[in-house]
């Protein structure tokens, strides 16, 4: 029986990019995503490229609607063997500085990089645990770790993040459960943010290159992960 993995936060970058190299592998894959109209897309490229999916709508900041997915999955696929975390604030949410950082601030990338990756590991890891097999896949950036004081509210709660999933790393060891974070230091080629920093320059700081990178390199990074399982966390590109 294929293999699925389901992929919350499915967009035209990391989503997509992920999507082809699993897909290539033999997977089916659940695409979620707020926007039905925009998941059903998703799923036509992938069909048109050979790869067997179907699309599941829900707002990944509300806990009942990813665990209704989850359900939905469930019972369409069977059982999800690869799930990725791969949902983002929008880049408009960005702070102006450390200084300006304030709970309203940290109130979108609290929910979409911090609980709603909680909120899918405790829908899923119970039965990937019972099992003995499954893997855990997040997405985070390295704001964190190379300080950005424009991404000073989005550091913060990457730093919370990173903690959990190393958390979760040990605990998991033993079980067959593999956990594991890319952290992505680069503009997504295709990706809504890039696209709005192209439209938009003015949201990042004057003199500041980002790095970019291209989807499909991205879901070997994954690939990587998923097969080797040797580290609990993989760096990608840089932001000066």
């Amino acid at each position: 029986m294929s293999k699925t993995i389901a992929i919350f936060g499915f967009g035209p970058g990391l989503g997509l990019g992920t999507a082809r190299r699993f897909g290539r592998e033999g997977f089916r894959v659940a695409v979620i995503g707020r926007d039905a109209d925009r998941a059903r897309a998703h799923v036509a490229t992938l069909e048109r490229e050979g790869i067997g999916a179907d699309a599941f709508t829900a707002d990944l900041s509300v806990e009942t609607e990813l665990g209704r997915a989850v359900e939905e999955i469930t019972a369409r696929f069977g059982r999800i063997d690869v799930a990725l975390h791969g949902a983002a604030a929008d880049m408009s949410i960005r702070s102006a500085s450390t200084l300006s950082v304030d709970a309203e601030a940290l109130r979108a990338p609290l929910e979409l990089k911090l609980y709603s990756p909680i909120w899918m590991t405790r829908a899923l890891a119970p039965a990937m645990i019972e099992r003995g097999e499954g893997t855990l896949l997040f997405s985070s950036g390295l704001s964190e770790s190379h300080l950005q004081p424009y991404l000073a509210n989005v550091g913060v709660i990457l730093g919370a993040q990173r903690q959990h999933v190393r958390q979760l790393d040990a605990e998991l060891r033993g079980t067959g459960v593999y956990a594991g974070l890319l952290n992505i230091g680069a503009l997504i080629q295709g990706s809504l943010a890039q696209v709005a920093v192209d439209e938009h320059p003015e949201l990042i700081p004057p003199g500041l290159e980002i790095t970019r990178i291209g989807n499909d390199e991205l879901g070997d990074h994954y690939w990587r992960l998923y097969t080797e399982r040797d580290n609990v966390e993989l760096d990608v590109g840089f932001t000066n």
